[in-house]
């Protein structure tokens, strides 16, 4: 599979554009202490302001339809993006009401660009989906790993002179850029999906529900993991893990793009789906039941297999979607995805305050990739 210049300059934007749909979602978590101090947020604040963007990105999948159905792809993108730059970092205004209001426009941003991508995968790639799809996904892997990685005492923070406000602000600066080189180097000025401007989706066309639902279960797994390992650890006596155990449930994601390059079935049969849930039952199994470091390597494990399972779901929306309606297809796909990845780790939560164990915290998980196994048993995976 020979790549021309041109396939290269759109791999890239493909991959910048991935890390910044995640980029400044990510950023916050490390500064939570920090903004936690100067605001004087409760810990309800603290896990809205973690937890709204993961629901914009429910609610305004199918405005980002819209949008790209009147403007184009490439221009719901720039605007996108732009509204991605902007309001993170008007997150640093050393306001609590602009805080949160800029983390919901943020959130809208990023709801608005999700389903651009696959249809700008669908355009530019359309002979290589599962490349230019394992890039893209690549890119959004490497956003969540590197703000968590980066923003430290040794990081970010210092070029930010260890004030938050410009430690957010700094990160916007690779989003804006990415927004640049889209309007200028990207190709086609401006092209309109062909045909009609429809946008609102077909909820179960190409099983847009069951596609849905099975990225859903295995973003409700990582979120929540995300979300309840620190606290899980810390009640268990294992306080100094916590940083090491989420390391290694974020970066074991970069590995994903290896493995479908070196075994591309991967991504084109159900051996990625099934793999993924067994692994994601035994990781969170692991987590709950062994002592010790070990929930290090059972988080490596789990962050590996909710990140396949993510790249091999993303190939399926430009792959079954009738030319012109990636868009919709995948904004219904979002939808259901982000408003279960909010729902499950809610009840989740729910079952630790009810039950005063940790432990149950990732039963709803557990559940959840059995679930997925069974879904993705059904669900039609074309070729490229």
């Amino acid at each position: 599979m020979k790549l021309t210049r041109k396939d290269w300059i759109r791999l890239l934007l493909l991959w910048l554009g991935g890390i910044d749909l995640r980029l400044t979602m990510l950023a916050v978590p490390p500064l939570i202490p920090l903004i936690h101090r100067d605001l004087h947020l409760d810990e309800k604040a603290i896990g809205a302001l973690v937890a709204l963007p993961i629901l914009m990105l429910a609610l305004a999948s199918v405005p980002g339809s819209l949008l790209i159905a009147r403007l184009g792809v490439r221009g719901a993108l720039v605007l996108g993006l732009g509204f991605v730059a902007v309001f993170s970092a008007l997150r640093g205004v050393d306001s609590t009401p602009i805080l949160f209001s800029a983390t919901f426009l943020m959130g809208v941003g990023v709801a608005v660009c999700q389903p651009a991508f696959p249809t700008l995968v669908r355009e530019w790639f359309p002979t290589k989906i599962a490349l230019a799809t394992a890039t893209f996904s690549n890119g959004m892997l490497i956003g969540e790993t590197l703000p968590v990685t980066l923003t430290t005492p040794v990081g970010v923070l210092p070029l930010a002179h260890g004030d938050w406000r410009w430690a957010v602000a700094l990160w916007s600066i690779l989003v804006i850029a990415t927004a640049v080189a889209i309007g200028i180097a990207a190709p086609g000025r401006g092209r309109k999906l062909a045909g009609p401007a429809r946008w609102w989706p077909n909820w179960l066309e190409g099983q847009a529900l069951r596609i849905g639902l099975v990225i859903g279960m295995a973003s409700a797994v990582y979120w929540g993991a995300n979300a309840y390992i620190p606290d899980y650890l810390d009640q268990t006596g294992r306080h100094d893990l916590i940083s090491p155990t989420l390391t290694a449930l974020n970066a074991a994601q970069l590995l994903t793009a290896p493995a479908v390059a070196l075994w591309d079935r991967l991504l084109t049969g159900r051996i990625g789906f099934l793999g993924s849930a067994t692994m994601m039952v035994i990781a969170q199994t692991g987590i709950m039941l062994t002592p010790g470091p070990w929930v290090v390597a059972w988080a490596f494990v789990l962050g590996f297999s909710t990140a396949l399972s993510f790249i091999v779901t993303l190939t399926l929306p430009p792959k079954l979607a009738a030319a012109g309606d990636v868009h919709r297809m995948s904004a219904a796909v979002f939808t259901i995805q982000y408003g279960t990845a909010f729902v499950v780790p809610l009840i989740a939560g729910a079952i630790w305050d009810a039950s005063g164990l940790a432990i149950f915290a990732f039963i709803p998980g557990v559940i959840a990739a059995v679930v997925m196994g069974w879904l993705a048993l059904s669900l039609r995976i074309p070729a490229d």
